[in-house]
């Protein structure tokens, strides 16, 4: 047993959820802590799982893939993705991350969802890395991530008696027939 952290010992394995305000709370903070996230897609020879540069409203996440890349071409053929963001570990104490499940919108250049996408897409700075004008908006197609499920993982919650995984569903009735899993 950790001596400063006796919560983590393997008998301590509560399965209370959080409530959903809570939860969605937390969800959206671990997105914040970083801006690079990994996402997989069905790609013709199986899973292709690439880093990306993401940014995100609410639970919504909005990345500006390359054109005509792998993932682009799997999306068009299979919109179905995960994303998964972890945060800087040291230890398990501080292990946090969270898993996304949905499917993958390219929204299309001009369009007003993605006029509004790139308001959240901090562009500026990418085309700064990458020799572009920052005042110029990339024109080529940005993707949205709604997702139908979260799962979130948080050592950190086993000390205050809840979960460490935890399950969000966009239909919150389904997120209730759940069982949580340690």
């Amino acid at each position: 047993m950790s001596a400063a952290h006796p919560w983590l010992d393997l008998s301590n394995r509560p399965t209370d959820p959080l409530p959903r305000d809570a939860l969605e709370e937390r969800i959206e903070r671990i997105l914040t802590l970083t801006n690079i996230g990994f996402m997989a897609t069905i790609g013709s020879n199986g899973p292709i799982a690439s880093p990306v540069e993401f940014y995100s409203e609410g639970l919504d996440v909005f990345i500006y893939p390359q054109p005509n890349s792998p993932k682009v071409a799997a999306l068009r053929r299979d919109p179905r993705m995960s994303f998964a963001v972890a945060n800087s570990m040291a230890g398990w104490a501080s292990a946090m991350g969270v898993q996304l499940f949905g499917t993958g919108e390219l929204l299309e250049p001009g369009s007003p969802d993605w006029l509004h996408g790139m308001t959240v897409f901090k562009y500026p700075a990418s085309n700064w890395e990458v020799g572009r004008p920052i005042d110029r908006i990339p024109e080529g197609a940005l993707l949205r991530l709604r997702p139908d499920r979260i799962t979130l993982t948080e050592h950190f919650l086993r000390r205050s008696g809840y979960a460490a995984r935890q399950f969000w569903e966009r239909d919150p009735q389904a997120a209730v027939r759940r069982t949580p899993t340690v």
